[in-house]
């Protein structure tokens, strides 16, 4: 028994399609039969982001049609970790509830555009079944940069990435996102179906482009024909995705079950703020995602490069900085008057000059709706998500771009001395910070090596190409490295502050 928002006693209740009907406003149901949904779309990595984004746009759209419902998503897991998502939504029937936060209030949606759920953490059969199915039309991923298995000095496919050097072995029970879709083109082109778009819904830079590369590099090292072929019949669109979604809480599940009496055991909790920019490249076929407020344009590009540069850059900057001041969540990093100064000027004055014009932006409004974003009290988002999501080279790109045009780099290299500070593996009162990166030991290692001195960090090419060779980079970071190690993350933001003037 709890008690819901309008102070009345309400009785939790297991979410399921058979309950549906039981529950009350506020909360949303879905106004189709879930049971009627199809598979039109696999999506490689369910996790919370695919759930409160593309998921969500895609439920929208059945509300809006029955035309829509060919369009259900069959979500993937594709780690270990990830049998969670099966033993959760299944019992479900696939159902889940999302709930979307402002300052001021709070939407409760339960979303049924899940035609199906697969755990391929152990193998990759029976989703590779899945995506062979004509009706399939779209190969959908949000894995993160990391599981694109790529150099981080080239961002080209690593041959020697432990999973790729599987994947190569035993091609046809791949282990890798990469190595899945090129087993499923392969078994498409085998078949004669109709190749699906691949459709990359990860934070990276022309994420299309890059997961195209990957594809076709894996595809050539298995077989030139097949190459060829996918470069020719298969489609790779950019995009840009945007909304801000915490991992969730076990204190959320409870608050879910007490307030609105629903028992979901993986719930997805988000900000209202939502964005999607897609490239109209689907020679499959598509859902109408404009219908629900997702924007096709001939050129993904400047709005990726906008959010990349002023969201996903403050973000890390904001994160690095706020660990070590020993902030929890972002809000609480932004409830720091300094803090958000610090944000304000890195987007003013070095990642926002690098940026093209942006059609149909107001920067300056984008810019402001940022800092409301990060400082909503009502999203608990960590800033130990952030960085342990966040690549570097968010960082590293703008950087990159500043040397080159002789700009500023002052307040890019003190957020990238927070970064090299932070991989020590220890906070400044010595207490451990987990640091969950490919190269966390390597990492670890090179800083307390180097300690104030950036240089054995900056060496890592992988990490930072031939920056690391670079003066005036090694400079700027060394001296905001060094005044971390003195007198801590507060102090020298003050200091940066006071001598910078922002």
């Amino acid at each position: 028994m709890s008690k819901a928002t309008a102070g009345t006693i309400v009785q939790a209740i297991q979410l399921n399609r058979a309950n549906l009907g039981r529950f009350q406003a506020p909360v949303h149901t879905p106004g189709y039969d879930p049971a009627a949904v199809r598979a039109g779309i696999v999506h490689l990595g369910l996790g919370g982001f695919h759930r409160a984004h593309m998921a969500r746009y895609t439920h929208d759209l059945m509300q809006a049609g029955a035309d829509a419902l060919g369009w259900g998503i069959v979500g993937a897991g594709l780690m270990p970790a990830d049998r969670r998502m099966q033993e959760s939504l299944a019992p479900q029937d696939r159902l889940y509830t999302l709930v979307e936060r402002s300052f001021a209030e709070e939407t409760v949606t339960i979303i049924g555009s899940l035609a199906d759920v697969v755990f391929a953490g152990e193998s990759s059969a029976t989703l590779l079944d899945a995506i062979d199915r004509p009706e399939i039309r779209i190969v959908s991923l949000t894995v993160t940069e990391h599981g694109y298995c790529l150099n981080r000095s080239t961002k080209v496919l690593d041959p020697a990435h432990p999973l790729i050097v599987k994947d190569l072995a035993q091609p046809q029970q791949p282990a890798s996102a990469i190595g899945i879709i090129v087993e499923a083109y392969r078994r498409r082109r085998a078949s004669g179906t109709t190749p699906f778009t691949a459709l990359s819904c990860d934070n990276i830079q022309h994420n299309g482009r890059v997961l195209r590369d990957a594809v076709l590099a894996l595809a050539e090292l298995r077989d030139p024909a097949l190459a060829a072929w996918i470069a020719a019949n298969g489609a790779f669109p950019n995009t840009m995705v945007d909304r801000i979604t915490p991992v969730t809480a076990e204190a959320d599940v409870t608050v879910l079950a007490e307030r609105f009496g629903i028992i979901d055991r993986w719930p997805v909790f988000a900000e209202t703020f939502t964005q999607w920019v897609i490239e109209d490249h689907f020679p499959a076929g598509r859902p109408a995602w404009e219908n629900v407020g997702a924007q096709f344009v001939p050129d993904v590009a400047p709005y990726e490069f906008m959010k990349l540069r002023l969201l996903n850059g403050s973000h890390l900057a904001v994160s690095g900085m706020g660990r070590l001041a020993d902030y929890v969540t972002i809000d609480e990093a932004m409830a720091d008057p300094l803090m958000t100064r610090f944000m304000v000027a890195l987007m003013d004055r070095e990642t926002g000059p690098t940026l093209p014009p942006v059609p149909g932006i107001d920067l300056a409004q984008y810019k402001k709706t940022l800092v409301e974003r990060f400082a909503n009290p009502a999203i608990k988002d960590t800033v130990e998500r952030v960085n342990t999501d966040a690549p570097l080279n968010i960082l590293v790109d703008p950087i990159r771009d500043c040397l080159r045009a002789n700009a500023p780099i002052e307040l890019l290299g003190l957020a990238l001395a927070a970064w090299l500070r932070r991989v020590r593996g220890e906070d400044e009162h010595g207490r451990p910070i987990d640091i969950r990166h490919p190269l966390a030991e390597t990492l670890r290692e090179r800083a307390i090596q180097g300690g104030s001195d950036p240089r054995p960090l900056l060496a890592l090419t992988g990490l930072f190409g031939e920056l690391g060779d670079d003066a005036r980079l090694v400079g700027t970071v060394g001296r905001w490295l060094a005044s971390l190690y003195a007198q801590g993350s507060r102090a020298t933001l003050a200091e940066a502050a006071h001598t910078l003037a922002f």
